[in-house]
């Protein structure tokens, strides 16, 4: 038997071992997904025991993703790039490390019909998942990437990696702040998709979502793909503002879904059961 992991804390939350046992059960692999609670202070005692133990690959999350990046062996070039790790394949004690969540993305938006190949997108967000998205859309051909930050740290990590990108594609990466409002319409206007990559949206304990980084719907225009990577809830206030809108729009599920997907096929070489798979965590998380 295989076996593969989660890796972070806290971890017990996570639909990632609902999704992978089911994908292997349906696939027919002898194989079993856990869980491994490491913070990153405990992160190389973790890696170490899961060596020993042979496990497979294995999937990191917060906060444990860049110090996984110094643990590899190698790594993929979106990881490299950004310095960050959420999947780790083990072979014969060799560690390659890789990124996902940009793939899961870009994927979830050709699935719904939106090729941002040759296109020019809006990114809200500056944290781990948007500099993946970020990556990986500079690395399959966007044409043009504006990323909105709320500090000066955000800005400097942004530049960083657009700097890093500069020898490899030929994206256009600008980087703007929120104010004024103007600026945030005027790259909106001309782009074929947004993307809120931040927590901005999420479900709080109260039960209630913490809002909205855009007013009003006259930031959109008929042509506008709106994404949110947030899945819960599945309908986020851009998301229902959008869709108000007739616009087309959807919720992060099919990121989270697609994101992992790629850690299946890099483990296993096939690729998982996308639509039996969703609508299992769709009627899990109902």
């Amino acid at each position: 038997m295989q076996n593969y992991y989660l890796v972070g804390s806290p971890i017990s939350h996570s639909l990632s071992p609902f999704m992978m046992n089911l994908s292997f059960r349906i696939k027919g692999f002898d194989a079993v997904y856990g869980l491994r609670e490491a913070d990153e202070a405990a992160l190389p005692g973790a890696v170490e025991s899961l060596l020993k133990e042979g496990a497979s690959g294995w999937n990191v999350t917060m906060p444990d993703k860049h110090a996984m990046s110094l643990l590899c062996d190698e790594l993929s070039p979106e990881s490299l790039i950004g310095e960050s790790v959420n999947t780790v394949k083990n072979e014969n004690g060799r560690l390659i490390g890789y990124t996902t969540d940009g793939a899961g993305f870009m994927n979830a938006a050709a699935a719904s019909g939106c090729d941002l190949t040759g296109e020019k997108m809006t990114l809200l967000g500056s944290g781990g998942a948007s500099a993946a998205i970020l990556i990986r859309a500079s690395l399959a051909g966007v044409r043009e990437i504006s990323v909105f930050c709320n500090r000066k740290s955000s800005f400097r990590k942004i530049e960083e990696i657009r700097e890093k990108l500069a020898g490899v594609s030929k994206t256009r990466i600008g980087i703007f702040a929120y104010d004024p409002p103007e600026i945030l319409k005027k790259e909106i206007a001309d782009s074929r998709a947004l993307i809120n990559a931040t927590n901005v949206g999420m479900e709080t304990g109260t039960g209630r979502p913490l809002g909205c980084l855009i007013p009003d719907s006259s930031y959109f225009h008929p042509n506008l793909f709106v994404y949110d990577i947030i899945y819960h809830p599945f309908e986020t206030p851009l998301v229902l503002l959008a869709r108000g809108a007739g616009l087309h729009s959807e919720g992060g599920l099919s990121m989270l879904i697609r994101q992992g997907a790629e850690s299946f096929r890099i483990w296993t070489g096939t690729d998982m059961p996308v639509e039996d798979v969703s609508a299992a965590v769709r009627k899990q998380l109902q």
